[in-house]
């Protein structure tokens, strides 16, 4: 017999919370939800997400069964005899507010793409739906056509160089000749026809058939580093999730060879050593504390200690999350998937006829310390996403994920402190501001105590920020059977279904 609850969606776009729950109301579990929504988020936040990117997707089971399913890229190159190829790479310069920064693109800058095989990888194997029904969101969007809300027109503009590109860049996403912006109505018909294939193809072309020859081709003749071989030994990796205990609670996000989960696990154990019994939300000792950790997990991270096993000093270990998205879902059931997926800033190639531009996570150069290129090929690329878990006395009291780069980390443990620690509502605890030390400057958004900003600039440098802002993540969090956060920085969107 069915739980009698709530359904509950946070994603980074009302699109892609309406198709979750439009598949949720056909009958389909979270797992079916995630994975439609997830083929819906790269139509509507085609920036940030793509079939040809990468991610990961943690769940749990009604039964209590948990794994987190690794379809994450991998580093390129099977039978290229790399020693006489230059890649077809090079920077284009994106305009931030605050700054310009460099982003290397072209054919030499795709990965071995892991989501389109990862979705569906998750609905054979804890779906309930047929996935000709999941894919009826996403394949509707696509046909008909959505408006640019602000922020997919702000992230579109953004990166106009990379996603106007190409001819097939420039027809998608260009009006009369100038890059889409808010308000403006696109289409992508191609990747509307590619999913409606998927039920009969099963992804077969893109890995093992006509589509991947003719990503070879391409690749082989613009001075790419993706082969046929690559995409046909492309496999999902079913993991078991890093466990993590945190006062009354177990947090179980990313394991190796991921480090973000674990870096959340050594702030979390810093974390409870602290007793946050007497002091006040935001206050003072509060934000000193939160900055004194994070610099705390810096220099445990640079001194590679890590009780919660970040990496063998010896493995050689690429790292990635640039552009991302999440989505968060948990059903009436007692179902809950987190997942976290990214394109990088994508790298301006479309795989021909499909409308789905491939990542760029191969142009990085946080990605690539030792020089771009250098690793050989069929390495899982390692990421700063963490989708995740908290648990307490076997039950799921938060589904939770960001997107944010190095953020990511913090973005997350402020949240979750904020809930367990202080009892925020959840949607007070994502939308409060964060804090976030760099390296060199204490980042901080507008909106603490006057006191609390004065004690921060006795002890660090401080760059105060005129607003919130996508810098400091995404954090999209759901409360099952209570509530959900959506994130303002990234577009937060909460549905909820009462069943």
């Amino acid at each position: 017999m069915k739980k009698i609850g709530k359904a509950i969606v946070a994603t980074g776009h009302p699109l892609v919370s309406g198709a979750a729950m439009e598949i949720i109301e056909m009958g389909g579990n979270a797992f079916d939800a995630a994975v439609g929504a997830g083929f819906a988020s790269a139509v509507a936040e085609q920036t940030l997400t793509s079939l040809g990117g990468g991610g990961f997707l943690l769940a749990r089971t009604h039964h209590g069964e948990e794994i987190l399913f690794d379809f994450f890229t991998n580093t390129p190159g099977r039978g290229l005899d790399h020693s006489e190829l230059e890649p077809h790479f090079f920077p284009v310069t994106i305009h931030f507010p605050g700054s310009d920064q460099d982003f290397n693109i072209g054919l030499g800058s795709v990965a071995v793409p892991g989501n389109l095989k990862g979705f569906l990888h998750v609905h054979k194997r804890l779906g309930r739906l047929e996935l000709e029904e999941i894919l009826q969101p996403a394949i509707c969007l696509a046909r008909n056509g959505l408006e640019l809300n602000d922020w997919q027109g702000y992230f579109l503009n953004l990166l106009e160089p990379i996603v106007t590109h190409s001819p097939v860049g420039r027809k998608l996403y260009t009006i009369n000749g100038v890059c889409a912006k808010q308000g403006d109505h696109i289409t992508n018909p191609e990747i509307g026809e590619f999913l409606s294939q998927l039920p009969y193809d099963c992804g077969e072309s893109f890995y093992l058939g006509e589509l991947a020859k003719q990503i070879d081709y391409d690749m082989r003749q613009g001075r790419g580093l993706l082969t046929a071989s690559d995409l046909g030994a492309y496999k999902v990796i079913e993991r078991s999730p890093l466990a993590i205990g945190y006062r009354n609670y177990t947090l179980l996000t990313n394991p190796a060879p991921s480090m973000g989960g674990s870096l959340i696990g050594l702030a979390l154990s810093l974390l409870e050593t602290q007793d946050m019994a007497d002091i006040s939300y935001h206050s003072p000792e509060h934000i000193l504390q939160t900055g004194r950790l994070m610099i705390e997990v810096e220099k445990l991270r640079d001194k590679g200690i890590n009780t919660f096993s970040l990496q063998k000093s010896g493995e050689r270990i690429r790292q990635f999350s640039k552009g991302t998205t999440h989505i968060s879902i948990a059903d009436a059931e007692g179902n809950v998937a987190s997942m976290t997926c990214s394109n990088g800033e994508g790298s301006g190639y479309f795989v021909p006829g499909t409308g789905i531009m491939l990542n760029n996570m191969m142009g990085e150069d946080d990605l690539h310390p030792e020089g771009f290129h250098a690793s050989p090929p069929g390495q899982r690329v390692s990421s700063m996403m963490s989708p995740s878990l908290l648990l307490k006395n076997d039950a799921v009291a938060m589904v939770i994920g960001s997107g944010g780069s190095k953020r990511i980390r913090t973005a997350i443990t402020q949240v979750l402190s904020g809930i367990v620690d202080f009892n925020l509502p959840v949607q007070q605890a994502v939308e409060s501001p964060r804090i976030h030390w760099d390296g060199e400057i204490m980042q901080v958004e507008p909106g603490l105590p006057p006191e609390t900003i004065n004690a921060l600039k006795k002890h660090w440098p401080v760059n105060i920020w005129s607003t919130i802002d996508v810098y400091f993540g995404g954090v999209h969090t759901v409360i099952p059977d209570i509530a959900g956060g959506g994130d303002p920085r990234r577009g937060g969107s909460v549905r909820v279904l009462e069943i």
